[in-house]
Formats: C-alpha cells, structure tokens, sequence
C-alpha cells in the first residue's frame, strides 16, 4: 500500500508547476474571450456606424430631391418663388438661390404663369441687379407666360429694384413700398480714440487705399467719391423703375427721393398696379388656383454644415465687410 503510486508524494515544485499551468491556462481563456468580445463590439460598432451613415445620406438624398419631386407631372398651375428677408449674397433671398427657381418656374411645362411673392425691405444693389436682369431675360424667352409681383409687408428699396421687372405688381392697401434710393452706412471713430489718446497707424501703398477706414478721417476727396458712386447706382436704379414701369409712373420729385409709401398710395403713383393677394391673382387674373411652390428652401446638408459651423468663415468675412456696407434699402 505504501508502494502505490496513488499514494505517492508529490514533489512540491510538481504541485507548483501544475498550478502555474492551470493559471496560465484560465489566463490564456480570459485573454481569448476578451479578444472575442472587442471584436464583436468592434464589427456590431462599425455595422451602427454604417447604418448611420446610410440613414443620412437617405435623409440628404430625400430632402435634397423632393422639391424637385414635388413639382413632376403637374397640370396647369401657377408657380410660384418667393423673395423673404433682406436681399444678400449670403441669404435665401440671394441671386444664387431666386434665379434657379425662377427658372424652373417658367421652364415647367405645367406652369400658367409665375407669382413672385415679395417681403422685403431691400439689400444689396448687386443681388437685386442680378436678379432684375433674370427676370427681364425669363419674360423675353417665355413671352406667353407672365410674371406678377405679389408684395406682402413691404417692397422696399432692392425688392422694390426686382419688382420693378414684374409684368404687373399687387399689394395690399397697407403694404409699403418704394425707398428708391441708395445708401452707404458706417462709423467714425477719431474724435472718441483722440479723446482718449488712442494713435491710428495705418500704413497703406495707394493713395485711397484706406478709402472709408472707421478710424480714419475721411477727407472731402474721398466723400466726394462715395457721393460719385451712390449717384451712379441711383441713376441704374431709376432706371430700371423707368424701364420696368413705363407710362404706368406718374413721376413727382419725391419718387425717386427715397420715401416709401402704403399701397394705396403706391397704385395712385403708378409704382404698383392693384390690390391682390397670391391666392386672387392665381384665382382671378391667372385662372389657375393651383399653386406650386418653386422657391429654393435650404436643405438638411446645408441646415447641417452650418450647423456646425461650416460657413463660420464667410460669416466672420462678411461681418467685417459689413462694418461698411453699401445697400439699397
């Protein structure tokens, strides 16, 4: 019995090397699994990421398109694009986002004619030129279709320079319109940083090249020659009205002074024709009272980027430039 293998005593280095084995054993297991599991939270990570990623490019693709979609195989309607806010490079009132739509408008087969509905207290000479050419140019291509100029609150100033191209302009007895005139605003600072002993350096290669500096002094020279330029755009901007209105203008010397009047007003003047909303211009004077909205409205990618502040730069170049801005409003 003492013999017996079984009862043999183990060596203690034999004990202490089977244990050893069975740790790393259990080690080598737990290690394994763990390994496992990073790989399956990696694979089901990367699957959500996926699947997220579709579902936005979905959402992009949807609202991208449906605007576009909205307005296939139509019947006769009136279309109508929308003018809202402050007219600028930057806005939804900008050229690069009113003349697609005004070209869709007038290219849809489906369309009778087109309502340019304008709120607006004016903005940028620039934007507003560009988009009075357009119209002018849409009417010439399409001579069977018309467009009107629905004025909402107020016609002012640039909206008014953009209605001044509509075939026909309706308001409503309170709206206001007019402001035709231009205006170059900013600050002056010298007499408050000479108060407070504050020294302007500003070194320039060109005589005018610190042409309206806040914080320098304007000389009589350079008033002289902002006054040259907002004459000139005043008189590109009577013109259009000239142009647009024709024998409809019963011109006095306030017309062109810069003063604004209600709608009643503004149809006793010639600067509008009559009183009407979309719906009864659609209704009455197009005779197609389905309307169809051809307006360029901000889609979810652009709602996204400036979200997150992709377009911090132009804001930040475009409020500097603004410390000195030229409108017609």
């Amino acid at each position: 019995m003492m013999n017996d293998p079984l009862f043999e005593k183990k060596p203690a280095d034999s004990v202490e090397n089977t244990s050893s084995s069975w740790d790393r054993a259990v080690l080598e297991k737990l290690l394994f699994e763990s390994l496992r599991e990073q790989r399956l939270r990696r694979r089901w990570g990367i699957f959500f990421k996926f699947t997220f990623l579709l579902l936005i490019l979905g959402g992009f693709y949807y609202f991208s398109g449906f605007s576009d979609a909205q307005t296939e195989n139509l019947g006769h309607h009136t279309a109508l694009v929308e003018i809202d806010g402050e007219i600028d490079a930057g806005g939804s009132a900008s050229a690069k986002d009113v003349i697609p739509a005004l070209n869709r408008a007038f290219a849809d087969a489906g369309s009778v004619s087109v309502i340019l509905r304008i709120n607006s207290p004016g903005g940028s000479p620039v934007q507003a030129g560009m988009i009075n050419d357009e119209i002018v140019r849409l009417r010439s291509h399409y001579p069977d279709k018309k467009l009107y100029v629905v004025v909402d609150e107020i016609c002012a100033s640039g909206g008014y320079y953009i209605a001044a191209a509509a075939d026909k302009i309706y308001v409503n007895k309170a709206s206001v319109l007019g402001s035709i005139g231009v205006l170059m605003d900013g600050f002056g600072f010298t007499g408050l940083m000479n108060k407070v002993g504050v020294e302007r350096r500003l070194m320039t290669a060109g005589e005018n090249k610190g042409f309206m500096d806040p914080y320098s002094p304007q000389t009589e020279k350079q008033k002289e020659l902002s006054q040259a330029m907002l004459n000139e755009i005043h008189a590109q901007f009577i013109d259009v009205v000239r142009k647009g209105r024709g024998k409809r203008l019963k011109e006095t010397p306030e017309t062109f002074s810069g003063l604004f009047w209600i709608g009643s007003k503004a149809v006793e003047m010639g600067l509008a024709d009559d009183f009407g909303t979309v719906e009864s211009v659609s209704r009455d004077v197009i005779k197609a009272e389905d309307i169809v909205d051809y307006t360029q409205k901000e889609g979810l990618p652009e709602r996204v980027l400036k979200k997150f502040g992709a377009s911090f730069g132009s804001s930040a170049v475009s409020s500097l430039l603004k410390s000195n801005s030229l409108s017609i409003r």
